[in-house]
């Protein structure tokens, strides 16, 4: 039957039906595009170092709506626009893998033109905004998208295992950003923000890459388990993860009851580590890896501001 023949609901249905099939399509494009997971990720640490620098220097965050806004949608801004170019760059590595097949650098729906318009557009906005809370966020935020864009996108990312430290810098900047958007970043708080972030991403990225192995190997990328073996993975994840255990008695102005927590959660990544050893199914023992990190950090900076809530008392 053809569509002209049909009642006009039916035809005014079919049109909505596709209409929405089209949304759907765009945001679900748009949300591979800009990595939706990784970009909220990256924003919580933001969002703790700035409410930290207020507990800290006793400010009230309803005095600085203005600058809790500028930093957020600025430093949103540039970790979009460097997600973005990343998606642009690594268009041929993300046709052979299967995780970034549907991605719409790969099927075609948005241009690589456009796409790279759109990550240099975000990147310079996302500064400019940054730069009117102080130049030192700016400062950080340059250095996070710098180090992901060029350092780890277009350099080591297919060349060296290193490509996995560099790439964690860009992601352990973010508290930076937050934080020195209202204090000066010459404070133990935030420097150790940046250490538990930088020390996370390289278990949590190894397990990543030990799950992907097959597909890293195919895209020629230089990730650990692929050049070196999962044994050695397994090595460097534990000593990472036994990395974390000083870190969070640094922070022990934030209480007693997140070092306890907070030592909880490094003792039980700590086991989940260690039976890496002696398990033979390597890729079910990733996963967990993977599932534990997420929720450690996840637990980790909630927990920073759950603690410091008196801020509004």
């Amino acid at each position: 039957m053809k569509k002209d023949w049909l009642p006009s609901s039916q035809k005014d249905g079919t049109v909505l039906l596709a209409n929405e099939q089209n949304t759907s399509t765009l945001l679900s494009d748009l949300k591979a595009l800009f990595k939706a997971n990784v970009l909220l990720a990256n924003v919580l640490p933001v969002f703790t170092g700035y409410w930290l620098a207020l507990y800290f220097s006793g400010s009230a965050f309803s005095a600085n709506w203005d600058v809790f806004l500028l930093t957020m949608i600025g430093s949103t801004l540039v970790m979009a626009g460097a997600l973005v170019i990343n998606n642009w760059y690594d268009v041929d590595i993300d046709t052979v893998m299967d995780r970034t097949k549907n991605r719409p650098t790969v099927t075609g729906t948005i241009s690589l033109k456009v796409v790279l318009t759109l990550g240099i557009a975000f990147s310079v906005l996302g500064f400019i905004l940054l730069l009117f809370t102080t130049i030192e966020a700016a400062i950080w935020a340059f250095v996070g998208w710098f180090t992901y864009v060029i350092m780890y996108t277009m350099w080591s990312k297919r060349r060296y295992t290193l490509n996995t430290v560099i790439g964690s810098v860009s992601g352990a900047v973010s508290p930076l950003i937050g934080w020195t958007a209202i204090e000066s970043g010459f404070h133990i708080v935030p420097i150790i923000l940046f250490l538990i972030l930088f020390v996370f991403q390289m278990p949590h990225t190894f397990a990543i890459a030990m799950r992907k192995y097959h597909e890293y190997k195919a895209a020629g990328v230089a990730m650990l388990p692929v050049v070196h073996g999962f044994a050695m993975t397994k090595r460097q994840i534990f000593v990472y993860v036994a990395c974390l255990l000083p870190l969070p008695f640094y922070l022990t102005s934030l209480g007693i009851t997140f070092i306890v927590i907070a030592t909880v959660l490094n003792i039980g990544w700590l086991a989940v580590s260690i039976y890496g050893f002696f398990t033979k199914d390597d890729q079910g023992w990733a996963r967990v890896v993977f599932i534990y990190s997420v929720n450690y950090i996840t637990i980790l900076f909630v927990l920073m501001v759950i603690v410091t809530l008196p801020l509004f008392g």
